[in-house]
């Protein structure tokens, strides 16, 4: 896979991503920028949870199993010094439906251990949790 940004002046950048998808990204206003764009940070992290979400929805299709809703909830701590990298990514599930628990978690299980290729790509801990129904389970581990 390739892929180009394009400088487009300041801090701005764009890109067409090899799917033929449009990509803005820009700093913040207070470094320079004129947040025309997403940040890069905030595009891993989302690239992250739709990596995760696509295996998740894929492998409990497989279950034959399909939630109602799902959202998925990232957080990520950065560290204070430059590089200022990710040094906790926190992955939090939430679905609704008809569940089964034990399944649910051997989708994250099986996204976190060998499907997700984005958190693979990582130098980060990633931390796995879920809720289904409002009702949050344990950390996957």
């Amino acid at each position: 896979m390739e892929t180009k940004i394009t400088w487009n002046g300041d801090f701005a950048f764009s890109s067409e991503t090899p799917s033929g998808h449009l990509l803005k990204m820009d700093a913040a206003e207070e470094i320079g920028g004129q947040n025309s764009g997403a940040r890069p940070t905030e595009l891993l992290l989302n690239a992250v949870a739709g990596c995760t979400a696509i295996d998740i929805v894929m492998i409990l299709g497989k279950m034959r199993l399909q939630p109602m809703a799902f959202e998925i909830e990232v957080q990520g701590k950065r560290a204070e010094e430059h590089p200022k990298r990710f040094t906790d990514i926190t992955i939090h599930y939430i679905m609704e439906g008809d569940l089964p628990e034990d399944k649910v978690v051997r989708a994250i299980r099986l996204s976190k251990d060998t499907y997700c290729s984005v958190s693979k790509s990582l130098n980060s801990n990633l931390i796995y949790t879920y809720s289904i129904n409002g009702v949050a389970g344990e950390q996957v581990v």
